[in-house]
């Protein structure tokens, strides 16, 4: 989970570098828009399943959610 996002973010940073703005939008879009729904989804479990803890909630916040 964690190396693809890395691997998406190089990526994307390559295209910045060649100035190429159009697939540097789309690889960050298609990259973080899915972490994004993923997190949002697993802090809905969370919640549900277990107590309130706001540690779980800033992780999610931060994009480490799977980590728990």
């Amino acid at each position: 989970f964690m190396s693809e996002t890395a691997a998406a973010l190089c990526l994307s940073a390559g295209y910045h570098d060649t100035g190429d703005r159009m697939w540097e939008t789309l690889t960050l879009l298609f990259a973080l828009f899915p972490c994004a729904l993923v997190q949002l989804s697993l802090v809905f479990i969370h919640r549900d399943v277990s107590r309130d803890r706001p540690l779980v909630l800033l992780l999610h916040l931060l994009q480490l959610g799977p980590l728990v």
